[in-house]
């Protein structure tokens, strides 16, 4: 067994480095490289200090952000692994990786939406709106493309902006919708296309709108459309409107001009009329009409005429023999003598 005064001054050595600032590496490891000739063993009597708990108030862990490190120097009097006398034998955590304990054997990846970018960092950081990570242990998030968005912390990937919206810089939280008169027709747009002629679009909705019947638009990226002047019409509305015809109405609105009834009716102002040729033929034929109607009344009566006579002709035809019966004539009336 080694000699006690040894062990006493191998703690010494320990306990004295454990207060100060330490001095190169070199020196430290030749300090314990000769003192670790002689090993401490707790086989010592209970009225001799035992090195593993002499003077343990001066051991102190691995600070949250670093790591034990094996390969270093341990004080011999801290029994627990992680509790280092030497700071060199704590490792701070290198870029996209963490601990947030004190003691610890290992560091930890960042997972994925998170990073850090300096070492011995007790925790991540969660990637900002706009970008996004997906990989772990990484050391800085990646900034969404043009036309894509994250508009969450810690976001693993970024969206496409639907249609009607746009993102055209790197990093959007967001996409914009498209200003009144332009569109996105398809997702992820970086930039918004104007209104084609014929349609339009205002500054709340996502896409362009034809305009509707009786209105026209020959300009592009426009936000409304026009109505039909009075005495034009718009056949179409991506053309100029079309002066209305002088035997045809056209009001304010007009999608195709209105004619009056060819022989019938004529225009007269703003409204139709009727033509001489149809004022004739109403009344022929309101004539026409009335003679109809007296010929049947006149027929009605002659038939009523008819009936009765032929049912009064049986009583007239009626004929009576000659001759007189008991002195009185056949044709006189019967009388009654009674008894």
């Amino acid at each position: 067994m080694a000699p006690l005064p040894l062990i006493f001054a191998f703690c010494f050595i320990g306990m004295v480095m454990s207060q100060t600032t330490p001095t190169p590496a070199a020196l430290i490891t030749s300090l314990v490289e000769n003192a670790t000739a002689v090993t401490p063993t707790p086989a010592l009597s209970s009225t001799t200090p035992s090195c593993s708990a002499f003077n343990t108030s001066n051991c102190e862990p691995c600070a949250p952000g670093s790591q034990y490190d094996n390969g270093t120097l341990l004080c011999v009097c801290c029994s627990e692994p992680g509790l280092c006398l030497f700071p060199g034998a704590c490792l701070p955590c290198t870029v996209g990786f963490y601990q947030p304990l004190a003691g610890q054997q290992q560091c930890l990846p960042c997972r994925q939406g998170f990073y850090t970018n300096f070492t011995g960092s007790p925790l991540c950081h969660p990637c900002l709106p706009g970008s996004f990570n997906n990989n772990t242990g990484a050391d800085s998030c990646e900034s969404c493309s043009p036309g894509f968005f994250s508009s969450l912390h810690s976001s693993t990937s970024c969206a496409p902006c639907s249609r009607g919206t746009f993102c055209n810089s790197s990093g959007c939280s967001q996409c914009q919708t498209c200003p009144g008169g332009s569109e996105a027709l398809q997702a992820a747009a970086k930039e918004c296309t104007p209104c084609r002629p014929g349609m339009h679009k205002a500054p709340h909705q996502t896409m362009c709108q034809i305009c509707s019947s009786g209105s026209f638009q020959i300009h592009w990226g426009q936000e409304s459309c026009d109505v039909c002047p009075e005495n034009h019409y718009c056949p179409s509305p991506d053309v100029n409107p079309i002066h209305c015809p002088s035997d045809a109405f056209c009001p304010e609105g007009s999608s195709a001009p209105g004619y009056c009834m060819e022989t019938f009716f004529r225009k007269a102002g703003d409204t139709c009329e009727l033509a001489p040729v149809t004022i004739a033929l109403l009344v022929i034929g309101g004539g026409v009409a009335l003679l109809l109607i007296i010929l049947m009344v006149l027929r009605k009566m002659r038939d009523t005429d008819r009936e009765l006579s032929m049912s009064r002709a049986p009583l007239l035809r009626k004929e009576r023999p000659q001759g007189r019966y008991y002195g009185i004539p056949c044709d006189g009336e019967p009388v009654y003598a009674g008894w």
